[in-house]
């Protein structure tokens, strides 16, 4: 399964919120409110102090947001997102970015700076929007990145990959298999199905054309029909249980020339051994 994490700051002149998207999991890591003073017109003495007051506030704020995205993006030294948003309302994105305070490990993973209209989690759902391309074209690199590995072993006729439904599941039934590459609309369901006479249940794996056919509902020798206990997508099954297995979960798309390749060619499922166990 995709395991990207993308680190999200978000900031307007009323709150910084700090969020992680992980595949189609937002989860807020962090947040908090600030209170800046707003700008003013009026001349004279006072509104040069204000000014100032303004100032070192507004570098308060950004060095608090710097400190705390150090709390939620580094873990025992190390960036532990695979790339970071900077979202803002304000000007602040480029004060964030090019205060002396900013952790250059975080900096480093600055992926995208966007402009939001609202902060919060309203902008948070924004500013993943503004970011899509960008995040997509990265999980679709890593989509690339593993489907030639996958074509390499073929290429060397390593026996260390297998493709095709039957062959996959008989890897998995011995636990021959380290990572799964799926593809996202690999047009199996995984059936469960109970003989009420014998009590005898048994699995099926049926492609939509299939699912069509009553013999497959019934038993042989009588004709009865069979109590269907469990019906599930293969890929969402293997999502809700990949972890059972011990193995990794690759999930890809045809939309880039291996993966259209990988769904034509070799029925959308296969394992590589020498990376792990592809499913698509």
């Amino acid at each position: 399964m995709d395991d990207s994490r993308f680190g999200f700051i978000i900031m307007d002149t009323n709150e910084a919120l700090f969020g992680v998207l992980h595949g189609n999991v937002r989860d807020i890591t962090m947040k908090f409110s600030v209170n800046l003073p707003k700008k003013r017109r009026h001349g004279g003495a006072s509104s040069i102090r204000f000014a100032r007051l303004r100032i070192e506030k507004r570098r308060n704020y950004i060095r608090k947001v710097s400190e705390t995205a150090v709390q939620c993006f580094i873990t025992d030294d190390k960036v532990n997102v695979d790339g970071i948003i900077l979202a803002n309302v304000a000007d602040f994105n480029s004060e964030l970015h090019q205060t002396d305070v900013f952790d250059p490990r975080i900096q480093a993973k600055i992926l995208q700076q966007v402009t939001i209209i609202y902060g919060g989690e309203i902008g948070f759902n924004q500013a993943i929007e503004l970011a899509s391309e960008t995040l997509g074209n990265i999980k679709f690199i890593q989509e690339k990145k593993i489907l030639s590995q996958y074509f390499d072993e073929v290429c060397k006729d390593s026996g260390q990959y297998c493709c095709g439904l039957e062959d996959t599941l008989k890897k998995l039934e011995i636990g021959d298999i380290e990572t799964l590459i799926i593809w996202e609309n690999f047009d199996v369901t995984r059936y469960i199905l109970r003989n009420n006479q014998t009590e005898e249940m048994k699995t099926l794996y049926l492609r939509s054309n299939q699912e069509k056919e009553k013999s497959y509902f019934q038993d042989k020798d009588t004709g009865m029909e069979l109590e269907q206990v469990e019906q599930i997508r293969l890929v969402d099954w293997f999502v809700n249980n990949y972890k059972k297995f011990g193995i990794k979960l690759e999930i890809v798309t045809d939309k880039s020339q291996e993966g259209s390749q990988f769904v034509h060619g070799f029925d959308g499922i296969g394992d590589d051994d020498s990376y792990g166990f592809f499913l698509d």
